[in-house]
């Protein structure tokens, strides 16, 4: 859907700073020239601003369209299969994801190829829709939409809490059937139910020390932001930020 998709790589150009500003800020490397990777780069706007910042920064992309902008550009992304990240272990000194993990076919092997490639102490970031929205408006998937879906997703939640006490080795991301529009709107055709319970459930396993679970993916105003991200109803809200470290 994405390989040669040139209408995702106009909706990627069109992204205003905002959107990405809080997530290319986090994923900045703790000490200057350090290497940071972009996952799902898109056309490269995060990869330019950690550039322009004076790190060494580049970003791997499913799509050829939004390479060959990222490319046009100066900057350092390259194609590549959406599965195995074409570096060696511990390599990266930050890695993350902005809004990827919802359309991967393996969402739990793509956050353990994140971990991997990223050396111990390195920065994980990964954000993604949170799919089981049970508080909030201006839903714009069907499945946070209503009080029924809300009230579905709530229980799925506390479904989930109890998979992971008792049976942890049997949770899995749940998936979901893709949306397919005309004109072409990427936010829909997500095929995995993405949340920030199971994200850090897994980052976990994987070795990571979670830092911070946020609902608010953007920057926002204080002290609204910590309200919003103070208990545990930010699970249930907006979306899934979960910042996390590779364990030393």
């Amino acid at each position: 859907m994405y390989l040669h998709n040139e209408a995702y790589a106009e909706f990627l150009a069109g992204w205003d700073e905002g959107f990405y500003a809080k997530y290319a800020d986090t994923l900045r490397p703790d000490q200057a020239g350090d290497r940071a990777l972009d996952v799902g780069c898109g056309v490269g706007q995060v990869v330019r601003r950690l550039r322009d910042e004076g790190y060494e920064v580049c970003g791997v992309e499913v799509s050829e369209p939004n390479v060959a902008k990222a490319r046009q550009a100066g900057l350092d992304c390259q194609v590549y299969d959406g599965r195995h990240l074409p570096f060696p272990d511990r390599h990266f000194g930050s890695v993350g994801a902005l809004n990827v993990l919802e359309h991967v076919e393996d969402p739990e092997g793509f956050l353990a190829e994140l971990v991997r490639v990223a050396r111990p102490g390195a920065r994980v970031v990964v954000s993604s829709p949170n799919f089981f929205r049970a508080l909030g408006w201006r839903d714009y998937h069907p499945r946070m939409r209503g009080l029924g879906n809300k009230w579905r997703n709530a229980r799925r939640l506390l479904a989930k809490r109890r998979q992971m006490r008792v049976a942890p080795g049997e949770v899995q991301f749940d998936r979901m059937t893709p949306i397919v529009k005309e004109p072409f709107t990427p936010d829909d055709d997500a095929i995995v139910a993405t949340n920030g319970l199971e994200m850090t459930f897994f980052l976990d396993r994987l070795g990571c020390a979670i830092e911070r679970v946020e609902c608010t993916d953007r920057y926002v105003r204080q002290p609204a932001d910590y309200l919003l991200n103070l208990t545990p109803l930010r699970y249930a809200m907006f979306n899934a930020f979960v910042v996390a470290r590779r364990r030393r």
